[in-house]
């Protein structure tokens, strides 16, 4: 079974707690245990510099982050796990992106979006407090992604904006050099547990109403003795629903645990013992953990070694990367100048896809044999998802496929059905 690469940046910005626990840490160490999964995770300290200038606050993040992260359980031997600013391919890339990349593209992002309309609302200049760290944002992060080629970045609907961007980039890099990156796919975590807070509300630190995870048992014990509850005494049945107590316990407990919960809510448990229950629970998973962390923060050494070690394995990928990426775009030795063409033509056995967006805002691919004649060429998409699946059909289906495309992918001028049907099946002969 082949291997899906996937990518997670971790922002070093807070002190974790256990709804990011639950609803991010635990999820992700689990699915990188995965075999058939080549995980790549890294620290986005750049990315924390957009809102962080306190250099003591960064790094203090940095260790707090990182070694959460290994002590829930990340084994830095399996994964890639590398701290963002000690690949210094990335910043290049963001640059040949950069170049490539439509200022129309970055005033569309929704972060740059919301600070235009916050300043209209407040009667400020359009760009006030905006840096170029935050409108470039979206650009380092397709660097981030498209570094590694990715197949898979899970996000939250929020963030499928940027992978499509990402995609955007790749795109237009390829059309311009050659195929160099892979289409990152955005995989949208629905099903993401969001763990109630102190007040019933979601945990946030926005709403002042979190559990840190690696709290010491006693402040843990306190916090959670805090949790509102509603004034049923005990002997009263309580409900489950809409008990922020139950969701946190259901959260660490197994299926029997909670349903051993819920009759004691039937029965009229107290609330301050089933509040000693859910301490209980979320200690027994914790304190290992807290241990390995209070371990690896007393020693800011190991984790400096780990993240250098994890660095060593991403720049193995990203080095040659790099340079062939150098070598595409015309930096490269003087005494190579003559040799491109023969090595582009070497590549040219097999027809293919080019994918890219023109200055309409559309998008749009064109399929071309071997030799570069081009054989179809699409009209406009509305976005790169849609023309990706056209091209899929094409070539699972093969020239029969255009009909369901609504004329949305003509054969072009000088080429017939007949040498588009070939060339896709020389495509799907090759796979």
């Amino acid at each position: 079974m082949s291997q899906v690469r996937v990518l997670t940046g971790i922002k070093p910005s807070g002190t974790p707690h256990l709804g990011n626990y639950v609803g991010a840490i635990r999820p992700t160490v689990r699915a990188s245990r995965q075999p058939q999964v080549d995980s790549f995770l890294f620290l986005a300290d750049y990315h924390a510099m957009i809102s962080t200038q306190d250099p003591v606050r960064l790094q203090r993040s940095t260790l707090e982050i990182a070694a959460t992260w290994i002590a829930c359980g990340l084994d830095p031997a399996r994964v890639t796990f590398y701290r963002q600013s000690d690949i210094p391919e990335i910043p290049e890339l963001t640059w040949f992106l950069t170049c490539v990349c439509g200022k129309g593209l970055l005033n569309r992002a929704h972060a740059y979006k919301a600070m235009l309309d916050k300043n209209a609302a407040a009667g400020a200049e359009p760009d006030d407090g905006v840096s170029a760290g935050l409108f470039m944002y979206p650009v380092l992060m397709a660097a981030d992604i498209l570094m590694f080629n990715a197949h898979q970045v899970p996000v939250g609907r929020d963030q499928v904006q940027h992978i499509e961007m990402a995609r955007d980039m790749a795109s237009s890099f390829n059309h311009l050099y050659g195929e160099h990156f892979t289409l990152p796919d955005a995989v949208i975590e629905e099903s993401v547990a969001t763990l109630p807070g102190l007040d019933g509300r979601k945990m946030s630190k926005s709403y002042d109403n979190v559990i840190p995870l690696f709290a010491p048992p006693d402040q843990l014990r306190k916090l959670i003795m805090g949790i509102v509850t509603d004034s049923k005494t005990p002997g009263e049945p309580k409900q489950t629903e809409g008990s922020a107590l139950f969701q946190i316990y259901q959260a660490f407990a197994t299926p029997e645990e909670t349903a051993a919960l819920a009759q004691a809510y039937a029965d009229g448990i107290a609330w301050g013992d089933a509040k000693q229950l859910l301490f209980e629970r979320i200690d027994r998973e914790i304190a290992p953990m807290r241990a390995t962390y209070d371990e690896l923060t007393a020693h800011p050494e190991k984790v400096e070694a780990m993240l250098q070690a994890g660095a060593v394995k991403a720049r193995a990928v990203a080095t040659p990367f790099t340079a062939r990426v150098r070598h595409a775009v015309g930096l490269r030795p003087l005494q190579a100048v003559a040799q491109p063409q023969a090595a582009k033509a070497d590549k040219a056995a097999l027809p293919t896809f080019k994918q890219y967006r023109e200055k309409d805002g559309l998008f749009y691919f064109k399929l071309a044999d071997g030799k570069g004649r081009v054989l179809l060429q699409s009209t406009g998409f509305a976005s790169p998802k849609d023309a990706g699946q056209a091209i899929a059909r094409l070539k699972s289906q093969g020239h029969a496929a255009c009909t369901d495309l609504h004329g949305q992918a003509p054969v072009a001028p000088g080429a017939s059905a007949d040498d588009v049907e070939t060339a896709l099946q020389a495509l799907r002969d090759a796979e």
